[in-house]
């Protein structure tokens, strides 16, 4: 079996990532150009951002360099020197000593916020039908900076829990995602990126793109999950609406 490429690596993690080319590179703070010259081989990312890209997608920096070609003749220390890009690197007793622990009676920190949990409700016992409003206790810690940097205003920030397994790998059932409500209208959509929807009440979370007629929901488990197209008329009728962008997710392994 061939080596994979460094073009290939990152093609594969970005895609198992769920992230677009557009995405990636706005994590990484590059082009868009940049991504589709490493993805199609026209050129390799500098080294000094292997350790980003490692971070981003999930894969070892150790990886990359060696699918670059870049570890042929080198020393440890030259390898080192590569990979921090000059930068002196926090150690592993460093980075656990940073770690704190803290629950729902810890004070907010000035550069944090509070952001709350949407959660379904059901309106009338048997009824079959629910609304959708914050809980009264749920809610995660987000650093200002971080919505800052993803272009969330701290008001428009909310969580959600997702179910099912329509959206494995990139989600599992119980993961919980970050959504901007402030983008929620079908002008927002950016075609597949994942958006938070609320389907007659009930809480969904899939790709969507833009149709000519109206939208399209994927789910990356699309074996169990085909496609789901709405017309603008459909959408009305079953009051699918958008309810925001996700932009953060995180689960447990």
């Amino acid at each position: 079996m061939s080596t994979p490429t460094i073009a290939q690596i990152i093609t594969e993690a970005r895609e198992r990532a769920g992230l677009n080319q557009s995405e990636l590179a706005r994590r990484l703070g590059v082009t868009p150009q940049s991504v589709q010259a490493w993805e199609s081989g026209r050129a390799v990312p500098r080294a000094a951002k292997f350790q980003a890209i490692a971070q981003v997608l999930g894969v070892r920096g150790h990886t990359l360099l060696q699918a670059s070609g870049m570890m042929s003749g080198k020393s440890v220390s030259e390898l080192l020197r590569i990979l921090s890009d000059d930068e002196p690197q926090p150690s592993e007793g460093s980075l656990l000593q940073d770690m704190r622990i803290w629950d729902e009676t810890t004070p907010l920190d000035d550069d944090e916020i509070y952001v709350p949990l949407l959660r379904e409700v059901e309106l009338s016992a048997g009824s079959g039908r629910f609304a959708i409003e914050e809980g009264p206790t749920s809610k995660l810690r987000f650093s200002k900076q971080d919505l800052r940097a993803n272009g969330v205003q701290f008001s428009d920030a909310k969580c959600v829990s997702v179910s099912g397994s329509s959206m494995l790998p990139v989600l599992r059932d119980g993961s919980t995602v970050g959504v901007n409500v402030g983008k929620n209208r079908l002008t927002d959509v950016v075609d597949g990126e994942m958006y938070a929807i609320s389907h007659n009440g009930q809480l969904r979370v899939k790709q969507v793109f833009r149709l000519p007629t109206g939208l399209r929901l994927r789910s990356y488990n699309r074996d169990d999950y085909p496609d789901e197209d709405y017309t603008f008329q459909q959408l009305q009728d079953e009051q699918v609406t958008i309810l925001g962008h996700v932009f953060w997710w995180g689960m447990f392994a």
